[in-house]
């Protein structure tokens, strides 16, 4: 597994019995854990005991948030370096999947997921522009999206774009179907 820690960054580790029927629903992206991470070595894979604090689990049978989810924990897999801690980085991807939900509508929430990458893009040294008000009309918020998109393509996620941006692309399909 790879774990978004507030205090040590992104940590890989292994579970032991990841994979079997009682731990696979934990593992899953966005779910909020607490982990007892061991290793006899700095060069040594940890090991990991897992145990769930919060689910994320209902929100995935819904087509939206389970797109939003698995692109905000895709971003920070993908573009954060292992063991640099970002605390800000952490609080908000936690405020964000929160947000996705408990909000009424994408309306609610994908403000907060432009400033999430804004904040991703910063933390890693990108300037970017900052998206906006939350208040604007869903067509500039549809187009501060699109702009996003095409920066973290160009800058942290270069190499990985293929993989990782299938995410966005297929969430920016999804909230594209809502302005018609």
């Amino acid at each position: 597994v790879r774990l978004l820690t507030a205090d040590f960054g992104l940590v890989a580790a292994y579970v032991a019995g990841g994979r079997g029927r009682h731990l696979r629903p934990v593992l899953i992206p966005g779910n909020t854990v607490d982990a007892e991470i061991t290793a006899r070595t700095e060069a040594q894979l940890p090991w990991a005991r897992i145990e769930l604090l919060e689910s994320r689990g209902p929100w995935l049978g819904e087509p939206l948030q389970s797109a939003a989810i698995g692109w905000a924990t895709a971003l920070a897999a993908a573009a954060l370096p292992e063991r640099h801690a970002y605390p800000p980085l952490y609080a908000a991807l936690h405020a964000l999947l929160d947000a996705i939900c408990l909000a009424p509508s994408a309306r609610g929430w994908v403000p907060a997921l432009l400033s999430y990458e804004t904040l991703v893009m910063r933390e890693l040294g990108y300037g970017v522009a900052d998206p906006g008000p939350a208040d604007t009309d869903w067509a500039s918020i549809m187009i501060a999206f699109d702009a996003l998109g095409r920066a973290l393509a160009r800058y942290p996620l270069a190499d990985q774009r293929r993989d990782v941006m299938a995410a966005r692309s297929q969430l920016g399909d999804r909230l594209a179907r809502i302005g018609n």
